[in-house]
């Protein structure tokens, strides 16, 4: 027996030496981790640097050219938060994910859909929001139509922004239409209502929102959305510590209300209309 432990003794001392070396190394580790962190580097510079680009209402130019929309404040109520600066990085959204994996900027606020394409690339928070796909067509193009299967023919011409979650979504539940994509969204709602495509597929609720604006052109084929997604903040991998701290951040001000407060005002009103150029 005292043999037996004899032999064991060299082995237990050895694991203990081992345990030791690895806590000392990742003590640094840890705290280099701590110090390169994107919310650490943002509290530095006394800026966060938001990656986003325009969707009505999510972030949208005001007749001053001012950006404004729920996504703007909610960059914004962080960037007080944590007691800094805000800064807005406008991003062509077809490369927005690129530029942020750069560094052009800290984090994407801008409405993006938590898709498991997207999280190969990125981390996500948890939802801050939710969204949706819907659907508004040309009144005389899309005559008669009533349902998504009347559009998935491929006589039909779909407009939707390039690199966003309409892509996705028309590919998925209109396969057989034609599918034409534009880097602005501004864009593809012009081609709708000068009749060159038949709808546009895009995040709710601006199509409702054309359709009410232009009422003799345009129409909802069908009522509110065919999809309905999570939305979350986007931030480069291998950052526990930011992830954490955004995560909290949203529970925090989803308890108090504030979100869905700030949710209403752009979503389900038009108050902010006259604002925008």
């Amino acid at each position: 027996m005292k043999l037996f432990a004899g032999r064991l003794f060299p082995l237990f001392a050895t694991a203990l030496l081992l345990i030791f070396a690895t806590s000392v190394h990742a003590a640094p580790i840890a705290q280099q981790l701590v110090q390169e962190s994107t919310v650490e580097k943002v509290l530095k510079n006394g800026v966060l640097r938001v990656g986003m680009d325009t969707f009505q209402p999510w972030a949208m130019k005001d007749k001053n050219g001012k950006f404004i929309g729920f996504e703007i404040d909610v960059a914004t109520r962080l960037a007080n938060d944590m007691g800094v600066k805000v800064e807005f990085v406008p991003t062509a959204w077809s490369g927005i994910i690129p530029a942020l994996l750069t560094g052009k900027f800290d984090v994407i606020i801008g409405g993006m859909g938590i898709l498991p394409k997207r999280a190969l690339k990125v981390n996500f928070t948890q939802p801050y929001d939710f969204s949706g796909m819907s659907i508004v067509a040309h009144r005389k193009k899309a005559d008669g139509f009533s349902s998504l299967s009347d559009f998935n023919k491929p006589d039909v011409q779909i407009a939707a922004k390039l690199g966003t979650s309409a892509v996705i979504a028309a590919k998925k539940y209109l396969p057989n239409a034609t599918l034409r994509l534009f880097e602005n969204e501004t864009q593809t709602y012009q081609e709708l209502r000068n009749g060159n495509v038949h709808a546009v597929v895009a995040s709710a609720p601006r199509p409702a929102f054309e359709a009410l604006q232009y009422p003799e052109t345009l129409f909802l084929p069908i009522k509110g959305t065919f999809t309905k997604e999570p939305i979350g903040f986007a931030l480069r991998k291998g950052d526990p510590d930011s992830l954490a701290f955004f995560n909290s951040w949203i529970t925090g001000v989803w308890l108090e209300g504030w979100l869905k407060e700030r949710h209403e005002y752009w979503f389900e009103t038009r108050d902010w209309a006259d604002q925008v150029e």
